[in-house]
Parts: structure tokens; C-alpha cells; sequence
């Protein structure tokens, strides 16, 4: 197996790295046998976000998994969520969905699917990274070799279970416009298709899946400069924006001020409350929004460490009607164990048709805080000598020590941990004010550099 690189991220949820750099096709090829080899053969759900070099990854990952016996059924450009609709429905033994997520164009990834249609969970994932770092695959004759066949539209699966788990009727009587911005990438056919059967007017930005981005692709603010005025000028009531594998969801009100990820969770939380009242499970750094609201119904909210696999891995473990992490990523059970911006985006509107108010009006009931997200280069194994620093600055806080460092004071925290995805130490403090939040990750900043 090629030696990875200090561009390549290797991890128990798949690989991302840039192509050309740490990212090759011999990378993905032997990724693709660890992973074939674990499931022993059996069917695999394959699928793409738009990216252009997705393309070559493809030919790499299904001649990876056809070497180890896999029948591969080739979903081409499909978001990430619908993949975990679609090993479930179809009985598979695991899924690949190629795609970085939110990274710039030159990066790309695979990301890694168990037969429950949930990310990869810790234990399962470094069984895969454990055949791939030690190059252990299970290699067939040429007589055992798998197949790969062209698949239907997974898509119109993900689009009718979301019809079915919201109001659809009420939804439609709002006769809502919105502004929906796919930024090229893989999430704009089932956002439109979706919009339309609720009968709201989509307007679409970006709706060409070829991976050629508009704006860079982390769907945050400073991002979004000519997307947000978009939202008032064609009198949109809302405008949602997906990153490029369409597992997450920004929000822009009516007025065209960014709403943006941390509230999708919170807004989606308070609709399916309504419907249904049960346990809620957030990651260590989302808002305490979610919280607030999730006491309001008088249901309780537990946290989970940072990463898709941890929130569902609590899901299960508690029984939760919903859950997510403050990225913009909405989990609901009911449709899969995957971030997912479609249901999220039904949740939305059904909370805009049932309360009569603007978005802007429903966002200003809710409890205020400020949310400032930092990063730092920081190596790894600096972090405990840092964190027995960070405890020693703060001794009255209480610490939480489930992922990285947590300093949680009655009415503000800070959360201090090494990136799952990239070579970092993210930074993320909250408080009632911004200059609070901010100060906050200053005195940390100025501790870790």
C-alpha cells in the first residue's frame, strides 16, 4: 500500500486529502480493499458528491471493492444522507460515499458506511483503518472478482420518507418561496425536487452538479456574501444552503440575515417536539440553544462527543426523537442515522406554516446567545499539558473531560479539541454576548499558541 502523507487524513471515519498531494487513486484503491475485506464481499452502496476528481476516485473505489468479491451498485452524484436511506432499504452490507464534505475543491475523501446505514462507528472504523495500515485484504480469484452496476434514484426514496414525516398539507398551504442555494454541488435535484412536491417555489443557485463551486464550499457567513442578499430580492421566505455532499444545512431568514447552522438544529428540535416529545442529542459544541428549547418541552438533552457516529452511538442509547451536532447536521431516526439538511429543511417549513410568524420572528423568541468558532496549530501531543493549563486558568468551571476539554460556567462555555478532519485544535466558546464568547477564545488562543 502507498505510504500516506502529511496531506492525507486517515481516520476511523474514512480518508480525506487533497488530490494530487496526499490523495491518489492508490489510496483510495487500498481503502476501498480494507473495507471490502471487512464486510467479506456482500453489496455496497457507492455514490459521489460532485466534485470533478470524484470521477477518478470512483474507478479506484469500485475496482478496491470488486477485488475483495463486493457487488457495488453505483448510485453516481447522490447526497450522503440519501446513501444511508439507500444501504437500508436495500439490505447492503456497508456504503462509500465519495466526497470531502465541506472542503475546498481540491480536497476529496471517502466516507465510510456500516448495513445499519449509520457512519462507521468508532470500534468498526479502526477495524477498517487497522486493514488499511497494515495492508491485510482479502483478495478474490478472478472468478470472484464483483460486479458494479448502475443504480436507480435513491433520491426520490429520501424525497417520499420526508414527505411522509412532515405535514405536507399544512407546509402547502403556505404557499412559501425558497431561496435554495446547492452550490453546484449534490444536494440541488432532491432540495428542488422536494420543495416542489411541498409546492413551495424553489429558487435554485447552484443547481448544476458538476462540482464547480460557486463560493467556497463550508456554507458559513463569510461565505455567503452574495447569497444572502439573494433571499429579500426575490422575496424568498427562507433561503437554505447545503454544503456539497448535502449533510448540511445553513439558514438565512427573510430579510436576508444569516440564521446559520447552530439554529438549524435548534429550529428542527422545536418542530419535532411539537410532534413529539422524547430525549434530544447534541454534540459537546453546539449551542445551548438546543438545550433551552429541549427543557422547555420538558425533555431531556444529553451531549455527545463531537462526530456523527457519537451523536447516533447516543441516539440509540437513549432512545432520542432527534439529534445533530451544531454544523447544520439534523439527525432524525425515522429517515437514517445520518446528518441530514432534507428532513431538516421539512422541519423548517412545517415550523413556518404552523406558527404564522416570519422566520426572523420565530428566531428573535429564541434564548440569545453568541457562538465564536477559532482554530489553532497546535500539535496533539501538546494537548494535555494545555489542558491542565486551561483548568488551572479557570478552576471554577466545571470540566468535561468526553471530548477534548469542555469549561462550562452558568452562562457561557468553551470547548478545546483536536479536529476530527483536518490538522487542528477547534476553539468554540458561547456567551450571552459576543464580546464574552470572544474574549473567551482569546484567553485560550493566547494560552495554546
Amino acid at each position: 500500500m502507498p505510504t500516506p502523507t502529511n496531506d492525507l487524513i486517515v481516520s476511523v471515519s474514512g480518508i480525506r486529502g487533497i488530490i494530487g498531494a496526499g490523495l491518489s487513486p492508490a489510496i483510495a484503491l487500498a481503502f476501498a480493499q480494507a473495507l471490502g475485506t471487512y464486510l467479506k464481499g456482500g453489496r455496497v452502496v457507492l455514490s459521489r458528491d460532485s466534485r470533478p476528481s470524484g470521477t477518478m476516485m470512483r474507478h479506484a473505489v469500485i475496482a478496491g471493492l470488486a477485488s475483495c468479491g463486493c457487488e457495488i451498485l453505483d448510485f453516481g452524484i447522490m447526497p450522503t444522507p440519501t446513501v444511508g436511506l439507500a444501504v437500508r432499504k436495500l439490505d447492503a452490507a456497508g456504503g462509500v460515499q465519495i466526497t470531502a464534505s465541506h472542503n475546498p475543491a481540491p480536497w476529496n475523501g471517502l466516507k465510510l458506511f456500516g448495513s445499519d446505514g449509520a457512519v462507521l462507528s468508532l470500534a468498526k472504523g479502526k477495524d477498517v483503518k487497522e486493514l488499511f495500515d497494515t495492508s491485510t485484504f482479502a483478495l478474490v480469484s478472478h472468478d470472484k472478482l464483483g460486479k458494479a452496476f448502475d443504480a436507480g434514484r435513491a433520491t426520490d426514496w429520501h424525497r417520499e420518507r420526508v414527505l411522509e414525516l412532515v405535514d405536507a398539507a399544512r407546509i402547502r398551504t403556505g404557499k412559501f418561496c425558497v431561496l435554495l442555494d446547492a452550490n453546484c454541488g449534490a444536494g440541488g435535484p432532491l432540495g428542488t425536487a422536494l420543495l416542489e412536491s411541498l409546492h413551495v417555489r424553489p429558487v435554485l443557485q447552484g443547481g448544476d452538479t458538476d462540482g464547480n463551486f460557486v463560493h467556497p464550499p463550508e456554507p458559513l457567513a463569510e461565505n455567503l456574501t452574495t447569497i444572502l442578499p439573494l433571499v429579500p430580492q426575490n422575496q424568498a421566505n427562507v433561503g437554505f444552503v447545503l454544503d456539497p455532499d448535502a449533510d448540511r444545512l445553513a439558514i438565512i431568514d427573510e430579510q436576508g440575515h444569516y440564521i446559520g447552522e447552530e439554529l438549524t438544529l435548534a429550529l428542527a428540535v422545536m418542530c419535532r417536539l411539537k410532534q413529539q416529545r422524547g430525549p434530544v442529542v447534541i454534540n459537546m459544541s453546539s449551542s445551548r440553544v438546543t438545550e433551552d428549547i429541549a427543557q422547555q418541552f420538558g425533555v431531556p438533552c444529553h451531549r455527545a462527543a463531537v462526530g456523527e457516529a457519537n451523536v447516533v452511538e447516543k441516539m440509540r442509547e437513549v432512545d432520542a426523537v432527534l439529534g445533530g451536532e451544531g454544523n447544520g447536521g439534523v439527525i432524525d431516526p425515522r429517515v437514517g442515522w445520518v446528518r441530514d439538511p432534507f428532513i431538516g429543511m421539512g422541519l423548517v417549513l412545517q415550523l413556518l406554516a404552523e406558527s404564522g410568524k416570519s422566520l426572523s420572528q420565530i428566531v428573535a423568541d429564541l434564548p440569545s446567545y453568541a457562538i465564536v468558532k477559532d482554530k489553532y496549530t497546535v500539535p496533539r501531543e501538546r494537548l494535555p499539558q494545555l489542558n491542565a493549563a486551561l483548568e488551572s486558568r479557570w478552576p471554577e468551571a466545571k470540566a468535561n473531560r468526553l471530548d477534548g476539554l469542555r469549561l462550562d460556567w452558568p452562562d457561557r462555555w468553551v470547548h478545546v479539541r483536536p479536529s476530527n478532519t483536518e490538522p487542528i485544535v477547534r476553539v468554540i466558546a458561547e456567551a450571552p454576548q459576543p464580546v464574552d464568547a470572544e474574549k473567551l477564545c482569546k484567553e485560550v488562543g493566547a494560552l495554546l499558541n
